[in-house]
């Protein structure tokens, strides 16, 4: 069994739901691919910026992020080894909203995933795919397999936001090498942190850094990055490496001393950092992390994820012609990212090496001119009114 669509797109994370549903807004017929049964927990630090909540806005979605239970975030500390703090308020991002929300991404997903079937999206979940139909060197399609059986979604443009996995554009780079991991994320939910509120905490330590912020029920996230040889060290186990690794931070060691932890935890490993191909075929286009992983440290992940959805939906709008679209998006993708990913890997090699970790805090707490040039960096550039 066959059915057409004018884009399909696999991975209902927020880069593929918004992508969805501002081009089914537009009048396109979407399908919205899904492997997981929503809601579910994923391995993220669920710090929403201010800015996505101007995208949520758009997408239609404000008022149900905002009455799902989560939490306003004012202020952001970043810690050093020894515990000198630097204080970045939500506010300096930019933006309308004064506070971030921290909400976990099984409800934000969730809520993202409704609104796009509200909005006319045909959403698959539990529904596998496997690699893209390609024909004269174009997508034409993508074979999807669940309970019902297996079929041919036909296509001319598919979207992968499969996020880190790249589960579509890696099946097309087959012969590429393999990296060993560099670090390995892990992620759960805990109660009992010793923080306020309205604050989200990040711990700078050798090889790593982590942080821990309120989502909703009364509960705390609590994600960090370890090098993969400490991890190894350790046994992997996320409890050794969160106690001897995370907790070498002074404060860490302090907010975290009554921790009760409520989930299991989550893990995946990060074999690098930063841009990938966009593009790998004519007619599909990668979005979120599937097409750049940005650092967790500059609370812009779920950001980067809307905005590469709304740039990724914008291009296909407005290029009718797909041998151009890859091109108009890198081109615009470009613009969008390509200063702050650069900005992004400076600072993680200073955050992971403890001298240049705990003496850029150190400046950043001195200096409040250099703070917002550097919070400013990590974001979208701010553009004015055109004159006349």
């Amino acid at each position: 069994m066959s059915e057409a669509y004018d884009i399909a797109i696999v991975g209902a994370g927020p880069g593929g739901s918004s992508a969805a549903i501002r081009l089914a807004q537009s009048g396109k017929r979407v399908v919205l691919i899904e492997k997981e049964k929503f809601p579910r927990q994923k391995l993220c630090g669920e710090f929403i910026s201010p800015e996505c909540l101007e995208h949520f806005a758009e997408l239609g979605v404000l008022d149900r992020m905002q009455g799902a239970g989560g939490v306003e975030i004012s202020e952001t500390v970043f810690y050093s080894r020894g515990g000198r703090g630097v204080v970045v308020p939500s506010a300096m991002f930019g933006g309308l909203h004064q506070n971030a929300l921290g909400l976990s991404r099984a409800e934000m997903d969730l809520q993202l995933m409704l609104r796009a079937r509200d909005a006319g999206v045909e959403v698959r979940e539990q529904t596998s795919t496997a690699a893209p139909i390609i024909e004269n060197g174009r997508v034409s399609g993508i074979t999807i397999k669940n309970d019902c059986g297996q079929g041919i979604v036909a296509s001319p443009v598919i979207i992968d936001a499969t996020g880190r996995t790249r589960a579509l554009a890696r099946k097309l780079a087959s012969g590429s090498p393999s990296t060993r991991a560099e670090a390995v994320a892990f992620k759960t939910h805990v109660r009992n942190v010793d923080i306020p509120n309205d604050r989200c905490e990040i711990f700078s330590y050798r090889g790593g850094y982590g942080g821990t912020s309120r989502v909703e029920d009364g509960l705390y996230n609590i994600c960090f990055i370890a090098a993969a040889s400490d991890v190894k060290t350790l046994a992997s186990d996320p409890s050794r490496v969160f106690r001897e690794v995370v907790c070498s931070n002074r404060r860490a060691a302090h907010v975290f001393r009554n921790v009760e932890f409520v989930d299991t935890w989550l893990a995946v490993s990060i074999e690098r950092f930063g841009g990938r191909i966009l593009s790998p075929v004519q007619g599909l286009l990668t979005v979120g992390d599937a097409a750049a992983f940005i650092d967790p440290f500059t609370g812009s992940g779920m950001l980067l994820a809307l905005e590469s959805g709304k740039i990724a939906a914008e291009c296909i709008l407005d290029t009718p012609d797909l041998a151009t679209l890859a091109t108009e998006y890198e081109r615009r993708y470009a613009a969008a990212f390509d200063n702050r990913l650069r900005i992004c890997a400076w600072l993680r090699r200073a955050s992971f090496v403890p001298f240049l970790a705990d003496l850029t805090i150190l400046g950043l707490s001195l200096s409040s001119t250099l703070k917002d040039h550097i919070v400013r960096a990590t974001r979208a550039e701010k553009r004015g009114p055109n004159p006349g």
